[in-house]
C-alpha cells in the first residue's frame, strides 16, 4: 500500500486566524470596493436582447480578487488573487462559471487561512513561511495558446487552467522546461500567418534586473526563438509591439524602487525626472542591434496595434503625460494628476533607416480612455480599426452617483484610422465598462466586422452585466446583455475561445 506525502511547501494544518476575516476594515476596500470572493455556477443565465445564434464558444475574463483582507493595509487593489469567470455561451444560450485560480500563493494562504504575501510585488514584507513560493497571482490576463488555456501576470509564469471547467492544471508553466525567465509578460502577441506566440519577461534574472528575455513560441507549444537584452532603468514594462519585422519595448518613467521596497512599499514609483525610452530591435535576430530612442515623460502601458512599413515601425498606444495609476507613489511628492493621467491614442513612429535618436508622437483621436483592444486577427500588420472604453462626459449622467464617480468610462469606442472617425457605444447614465474584447461576426469576416464582449457595472443595481455590442452599429446600444444577478470583482483583460477548442455545450 502507498503512502502519499503531504505537500510540504504548504503548512499541514492550517494556522489559526488571530481575528475574524474582516474586510470592511481595511482601507484599500475603503477605497475600491469589497472583493467578490464567490466561486459560482450559474446555468442558462437571463439574457435580454439576442445572443447572435452564431455566437458558440466561451468568453474569459480574470482580474484581481482579494482571498483574504491584506497582509500590509497600504497595499493595491492589483494584488488581489487571480479570478476567473467563464461565459460559455451556445445557440443564444449562456452559463457562467467563476473560480480563484490556485496559484502556489492561493494556495499557501487557503491552508493558513490568512494572507502570507506583502506589498505588490516586494517579497521582503512576506511571511516566512512562504519563502520559495511562486508570488504570482495569475490575475491580469487570460488567453489560449497551443491547446492550453492559461492565466498571466507580468512578475512569474503562466498558470494553466482546464478551459471547460477553470480547474487549475499547472500552477508554475515554464513550457517544458523552456522558459529561461522568471517572468513572462500578460500581453504576448500572435502572428496570424505562423500562429506564434510572441512573448517577453521584463526583470527576467530577479527583483530590478535589467534584463529583458523575448521568445517565439510556435503553435505547438515549443520555444523557437530566444534573445535577451538590457533596458536603460528598470521599471515597469507591461505591454510591447510587434510586427512582421521588428519588435519594439517603450520604457516609461514608472520606475522599480529598490529604495521604497526597502522601506515596506510597493515595488513601483513615478519618476518625472526620467525619460521615456522607445527600444526596438530586429524579430528573430540576437537583440545586438536594439536602438532606443529618447522621449519625453509619458506614461503609456498598453498596445492597440503595431505594423512595420520597410524600415518605418508604428504602434498606437493609450499614451498619458503623467502616471496614470493612483496607487503607485509619485518619487518626487506630486499629487496625482488625474488630468495629466488621460490617456489617449496616439501613434509612436520611428524610421530606422535615419540615424535619429528620437521618435515622433501624433495624438490621433481625442477620446481619454484606457485598455485598447484590436482584431486580434490583425496583430503584427497593418490594421484599420481598434477599440478602447472611453469616458465622455457629454453624456448623461445619474447625479446620485456624483460623489462616487467623477469620470466615468462609460462608453466603448471603435476607432477607424483609415477615415480617422470613431463610433461609440454608451452604457447608460447609471453603468461603468470594463475592457471589451472582439469577436468575429463569422471565422472570415472583414476585419472589424463582429461584437464587442465585455462587463458592464450596473451601479445603483449593484450588480453586472455582459454586454454584446454590433461594432457596425456602436451607437444603436447593445444587442444583448446576459444580466447577472450579482457584482463580479473588477476585471482586467479578456479573451474569446472559439468552440472547437471546448467540449460540447450540454
Amino acid at each position: 500500500m502507498s503512502v502519499i506525502q503531504p505537500d510540504r511547501r504548504f503548512p499541514a494544518e492550517p494556522a489559526a486566524p488571530k481575528r475574524p476575516v474582516r474586510f470592511s476594515d481595511n482601507p484599500v476596500f475603503r477605497r475600491f470596493g469589497p472583493p467578490f470572493r464567490a466561486e459560482v455556477e450559474l446555468r442558462d443565465c437571463e439574457v435580454e436582447g439576442e445572443i447572435p445564434e452564431a455566437l458558440n464558444g466561451a468568453f474569459y475574463r480574470v482580474g484581481p480578487d482579494y482571498q483574504y483582507p491584506p497582509k500590509c493595509p497600504d497595499n493595491i487593489p492589483f494584488d488581489g488573487e487571480g479570478h476567473v469567470a467563464m461565459f460559455r455561451i451556445c445557440g443564444g444560450h449562456v452559463d457562467f462559471r467563476s473560480r480563484y485560480v490556485r496559484t502556489q500563493r492561493y494556495k499557501a494562504q487557503e491552508a493558513a487561512r490568512r494572507s502570507l504575501f506583502g506589498m505588490y510585488r516586494n517579497p521582503a514584507t512576506d511571511d516566512a513561511s512562504v519563502k520559495g513560493l511562486s508570488r504570482g497571482t495569475a490575475n491580469t490576463h487570460v488567453l489560449h495558446h497551443a491547446g492550453k488555456l492559461m492565466a498571466l501576470k507580468e512578475d512569474s509564469p503562466p498558470v494553466v487552467l482546464d478551459p471547460n471547467t477553470l480547474a487549475t492544471l499547472d500552477d508554475r508553466f515554464d513550457f517544458g522546461g523552456q522558459l529561461a525567465s522568471r517572468t513572462f509578460t500578460a500581453h504576448p502577441k500572435f502572428d496570424p500567418h505562423t500562429g506564434e506566440m510572441l512573448a517577453f519577461g521584463y526583470e527576467a534574472t530577479g527583483e530590478a534586473s535589467d534584463d529583458v528575455a523575448v521568445y517565439a513560441i510556435d503553435r505547438r507549444g515549443r520555444v523557437t526563438w530566444e534573445a535577451w537584452i538590457k533596458v536603460p532603468y528598470v521599471g515597469m514594462l507591461h505591454d510591447f509591439a510587434v510586427t512582421q519585422t521588428h519588435i519594439a519595448f517603450l520604457v516609461i518613467p514608472m520606475a522599480t524602487s529598490v529604495a521604497q521596497m526597502k522601506l515596506g512599499g510597493v515595488h513601483f514609483a513615478w519618476d518625472s525626472a526620467l525619460p521615456s525610452w522607445l527600444g526596438i530591435m530586429r524579430r528573430g535576430g540576437d537583440g545586438k542591434d536594439i536602438r532606443w530612442l529618447k522621449g519625453p515623460e509619458r506614461c503609456a502601458t498598453h498596445v492597440m496595434g503595431a505594423f512595420s512599413e520597410g524600415e518605418r515601425i508604428y504602434l498606437d498606444m493609450d499614451m498619458a503625460r503623467k502616471n496614470q495609476f493612483p496607487f503607485f507613489p509619485n518619487a518626487n511628492g506630486e499629487p496625482y494628476d488625474p488630468v495629466g493621467a488621460e490617456g489617449r491614442i496616439t501613434r509612436l513612429s520611428a524610421d530606422l533607416s535615419r540615424k535619429s535618436a528620437t521618435y515622433d508622437m501624433e495624438v490621433l483621436f481625442p477620446h481619454p480612455g484606457i485598455l485598447p483592444r484590436q482584431d486580434d486577427r490583425y496583430h503584427t500588420v497593418p490594421y484599420r480599426y481598434g477599440f478602447m472604453p472611453t469616458m465622455d462626459a457629454t453624456r448623461p449622467f445619474d447625479e446620485r452617483l456624483a460623489n462616487v464617480l467623477t469620470q466615468p468610462v462609460n462608453c466603448w469606442t471603435r476607432f477607424d484610422h483609415a477615415t480617422r472617425s470613431a463610433a461609440t457605444f454608451f452604457a447608460g447614465p447609471a453603468s461603468t465598462l470594463q475592457e471589451c474584447c472582439f469577436v468575429p461576426r463569422a471565422r472570415n469576416a472583414p476585419e472589424g466586422d463582429g461584437y464587442l464582449i465585455g462587463i458592464a457595472n450596473r451601479l445603483l443595481e449593484g450588480r453586472s452585466d455582459l454586454v454584446l455590442v454590433d461594432t457596425l452599429h456602436m451607437e444603436d446600444g447593445a444587442v444583448a446583455a446576459v444580466r447577472l444577478p450579482f457584482r463580479l470583482n473588477a476585471g482586467i483583460h479578456g479573451w474569446w475561445l472559439g468552440s472547437e477548442h471546448l467540449a460540447p455545450f450540454r
